[in-house]
């Protein structure tokens, strides 16, 4: 079976390498009295640091030591003091086969550890199988995997096959979502939904791809397009309770593969996966035209008081010119009537010629 490839190599390196850090060594690799007693029950110094380095190995990442991996210096040395071993002597270490063999048996029955096998791996893989469906991508299952195991004190399996048992799981959990949102739907419903794929808008584009083009316009023809696939996605009348208990990202991941598929690729996958892409959008769509009719309303509204806002400024300015025009007649008209009052002239001609009314 070729290798399934679902983590990076950064992805990898997280998980299952030794802690280098001050920080981790603190925490995961501090013996305790009664681990100093096992250990230095082993009679030579380098089977004593092989023994103490497989058990904090155990405890994180949850692994076993390969046969010849390179330990690095910083975990060598905060052991190694901790035993009052030198970290050269590894070098000794594990000439014998049995020599790990031994060691590896002793530590299972010590601390408890378990080997990845029998009934252990079955529930382990179930476990996943039911984690799979929450989890968002290969990696974020991959580490809560391995989580599990160490709770559970398991001893992890090679790096490959926790790979493929996740891939394997993310698939599973996929086809059980889609075949659980198909079930939901009836038989007309069903007939409705692969109807958008046959049916044509203007003899030319299927009504799923026609639905899928919609965006937040500013005029009252964006308004109209948007209401026609509102009310044509309403008249499917599909219940969004087919979509309850399915995780977000779940939902999520559905609508960009209808959103990416053309008609005739659609056309060509499984019933229950074509089936769940054409839910998820319908009802997504639905929701998400109802909201671009909202603020496209909004932004018609916002423009058409904008202009009025300008118009009634603009008129504004012209009445505020005509007023002050009416105040500059009636200041002069005041002033006159002041002089003529103090220079006793008849109020008459004084009122005319302020106002120019030189010809009457």
């Amino acid at each position: 079976m070729p290798r399934r490839h679902i983590l990076t190599d950064r992805q990898r390196s997280a998980l299952f390498d030794l802690p280098t850090d001050e920080t981790a060594l603190l925490r995961h690799y501090t013996l305790a009295d009664d681990d100093i007693e096992h250990v230095q029950a082993r009679r030579r110094s380098q089977n004593r640091l092989g023994f103490a380095l497989q058990l904090c190995a155990f405890r994180y990442p949850g692994r076993l030591l390969r046969a010849g991996e390179v330990i690095p210096s910083g975990v060598l040395d905060f052991v190694g003091a901790q035993i009052d071993v030198q970290p050269h002597d590894l070098e000794g270490y594990a000439v014998r086969r049995e020599t790990r063999r031994e060691h590896l048996q002793s530590l299972r029955m010590i601390y408890g550890y378990r080997m990845f096998a029998g009934h252990r791996a079955s529930e382990l893989k179930a476990w996943l199988d039911r984690e799979a469906e929450a989890a968002q991508s290969g990696e974020d299952l991959a580490r809560h995997f391995v989580e599990e195991c160490r709770r559970t004190q398991t001893i992890l399996p090679g790096i490959s096959r926790i790979e493929r048992f996740c891939a394997d799981a993310l698939v599973t959990a996929e086809r059980r979502i889609e075949a659980r949102i198909a079930d939901r739907i009836d038989k007309d419903m069903r007939a409705s939904l692969d109807a958008l794929l046959t049916e044509t808008v203007d003899g030319k584009t299927s009504r799923f791809i026609w639905l899928r083009r919609f965006e937040v316009g500013n005029n009252s023809a964006d308004m109209s397009r948007l209401l026609d696939r509102l009310e044509a996605l309403q008249r499917i009348d599909l219940d969004a309770g087919c979509l309850d208990g399915v995780p977000p990202h779940r939902i999520t991941r559905l609508r960009r593969q209808g959103e990416r598929y053309f008609t005739d690729g659609l056309q060509d996958i499984s019933g229950n996966r074509r089936l769940a892409i054409l839910a998820v959008c319908a009802v997504e769509w639905r929701s998400a035209i109802a909201d671009a009719v909202v603020e496209t309303h909004d932004r018609i509204v916002g423009k058409t008081w904008r202009d009025a806002s300008r118009l009634c400024d603009a008129r504004i300015v012209d009445a505020k010119a005509s007023v002050e025009d009416t105040l500059r007649a009636f200041f002069s008209l005041g002033t006159a009537l002041l002089t003529a009052k103090s220079d006793d002239a008849p109020l008459y001609e004084t009122i005319a010629t302020s106002c120019g009314w030189d010809g009457l």
